[in-house]
């Protein structure tokens, strides 16, 4: 038998210390963890919610963590929220417009692609709850709207205007009146959107939209417009 020395709680010591550590590292991956799991948590809840109806206990309840623990990551729920903003959408554009300065293809090809791409790692995920979100409680919270008109619309229009341009300067597209030709390609998109998130989740079998073919639709339609017709020659 082992000398009682050795033993712990009928365990050897050895034993005990490898629990102890294995136990001290699941704690360390948790703390880093959570600010990840926070706003996982909190876009979940604002977007089921709103933005005014979610606590902020609730999202650290959700997330597994103290009240305290979620202020110490985050000291009010406007901060919570730009964050959420932040890893879900803004902090996206850097990547986005590489992808721009990088896209061999033609304009044509450029605004098909990036309504297709826009759906896929934006519309159908969680976090195209925020656009209806934003829509539907930004005059209540003008600080919110403010910073989301700076972080998500401003650049994504300023986007979507290079295309539009690049088609202008190289012959393929006519000459556009840019500040409201980019809504042209904006406004389907929060279309779909809305549908997703109102009508369309509350009577599926009424509303469905399949948003692959609807997307593809709404391109075609907008190139028409958009392109140069054959007789029409380049714009000056």
């Amino acid at each position: 038998m082992a000398p009682l020395s050795k033993l712990i709680g009928g365990k050897p010591a050895r034993q005990v210390a490898a629990q102890d550590d294995a136990q001290t590292a699941r704690r360390e991956r948790r703390k880093e963890a959570r600010p990840g799991e926070l706003l996982d948590a909190a876009l979940d809840l604002f977007v089921e919610k709103g933005f005014a109806a979610t606590r902020s206990e609730e999202v650290a309840a959700r997330a597994g963590v103290s009240k305290g623990t979620l202020f110490l990551y985050f000291p009010t729920k406007e901060e919570l929220f730009k964050a959420v903003v932040r890893e879900n959408i803004s902090g996206r554009f850097a990547e986005w417009n590489q992808e721009f300065e990088d896209f061999e293809g033609t304009a044509a090809d450029m605004v098909r692609y990036c309504m297709r791409v826009w759906w896929e790692r934006i519309g159908a995920t969680r976090a195209s709850g925020i656009t209806k979100l934003m829509i539907s409680e930004a005059r209540n919270f003008p600080e919110l709207a403010a910073f989301y008109q700076q972080e998500v619309i401003r650049p994504g229009t300023e986007l979507i205007r290079r295309i539009l341009q690049r088609g202008i300067d190289n012959g393929e597209f006519r000459a556009l009146d840019l500040d409201y030709a980019v809504f042209s390609i904006v406004a389907p998109m929060i279309f779909l959107l809305m549908m997703k998130h109102s009508l369309g989740a509350c009577a599926p079998q009424d509303y469905a939209l399949d948003p692959e073919r609807y997307v593809e639709r709404q391109a075609d339609t907008l190139l028409q417009g958009l392109c140069v017709r054959p007789g029409e020659g380049s714009p000056s």
